[in-house]
């Protein structure tokens, strides 16, 4: 736990008894135990969110991959839409009639 053997926590906890004082004690070691265990489930929330999101970016780059495969954008069906645009004549409503070209000099 935390890299400190069984002296070392013995001397922490005769110090804390000493400085602290035997009535506040047992208080004590149940906040900061209450607040371990917050923490704990904090990182442990943390860490699974994270998790799930690496996990739902990997899901969206197979499938960005796969989509790929399986419908390659070849350089016609690239062009065909713009092709397409230019294709379709102008339209002849009265929008069209009532426009007036500028006289040139």
């Amino acid at each position: 736990m935390f890299g400190i053997g069984s002296t070392e926590l013995l001397v922490i906890l005769v110090v804390a008894l000493i400085v602290i004082g035997p009535s506040k004690l047992p208080d004590l070691m149940k906040t900061l135990g209450k607040g371990m265990a917050e923490f704990r489930r904090m990182s442990t929330d943390v860490k699974s969110t994270f998790e799930a999101e690496v996990e739902r970016a990997d899901r969206e780059q197979k499938q960005a991959e796969a989509k790929k495969q399986l419908y390659p954008e070849t350089p016609e069906a690239a062009a065909s839409p713009a092709s397409a645009e230019a294709a379709k004549p102008a339209p002849a409503g009265p929008a069209a009639a009532g426009k007036k070209e500028a006289p040139s000099a």
